[in-house]
């Protein structure tokens, strides 16, 4: 498999590291650092390309989601902070006919730890003695916040747990409402990312937590989802990945 990168910062060069490792070729990198192969994303220099990579910022990625497209080459999304544009994202891809595959989080871990929450919160629904909440914490540079892992906790909780109709993001300076899933989140220094849910009683407190200890479970995830989405055409997330294990 033959694969571009569309950003080049820590993800960009995790994700060329461990293609090295996959024996996977890196035939591009596109970045807006001259020093490097190219700046601009379109049928040339995405030639002999399988898939594309992109982990970029917000602001980047409809621009170059379009690009890629209209390229006609699959892509992998590893940028959050970008979901309100997923129905034109969908009716892009489908116009142009190509593989699009996004996902808040890659790592592997924190893809089990989604079907975990599934698994707990489908128990926990039946007992109203527990609340619930979720937790993230991200190094100071990071651009969103609440995470898109965090978010994406919280979807699952709001689906599974009826009690729950209402997602809280932000600091809340009064009681919160018994119906309201209140996701904190935290930045600070270095932490490459860490989620916690909570499932708390007047008896006790369960709590399932993901750490990542480096940015090397994105990238393989990442890399295992370029491996997947090779020919297929639509828009997919790791949960069909994951499935299809």
């Amino acid at each position: 498999m033959n694969i571009a990168i569309i950003g080049y910062g820590n993800m960009g060069k995790e994700v060329e590291q461990a293609a090295a490792e996959k024996k996977i070729k890196v035939v591009k990198i596109i970045t807006e650092d001259e020093n490097y192969q190219a700046l601009a994303i379109n049928k040339n220099n995405l030639k002999n390309v399988d898939v594309c990579i992109e982990f970029t910022t917000p602001t980047a990625v409809w621009d170059n989601i379009e690009a890629v497209a209209t390229s006609g080459k699959d892509i992998v999304v590893g940028t959050t902070g970008w979901y309100n544009k997923l129905a034109d994202v969908q009716k892009l891809v489908k116009s142009k006919n190509i593989g699009l595959l996004y996902c808040p989080n890659f790592s592997l871990g924190v893809n089990l730890l989604y079907q975990i929450v599934n698994n707990a919160s489908h128990i926990f629904n039946k007992f109203d003695a527990y609340d619930v909440m979720v937790s993230e914490i991200h190094h100071k540079n990071k651009a969103d916040s609440p995470s898109g892992t965090a978010l994406s906790l919280g979807n699952i909780i709001l689906q599974n747990i009826k009690r729950k109709n209402e997602v809280l993001h932000e600091t809340s300076h009064t009681k919160i409402k018994p119906e309201q899933l209140h996701i904190t989140s935290t930045r600070v220094g270095s932490v490459i990312g860490k989620h916690s849910v909570m499932f708390d009683s007047e008896a006790d407190t369960i709590e399932i937590t993901h750490t990542a200890k480096n940015r090397r479970g994105f990238a393989l995830g990442a890399l295992l989802a370029a491996e997947w989405l090779v020919g297929k055409k639509g828009v997919f997330t790791m949960k069909d990945v994951m499935n299809s294990i």
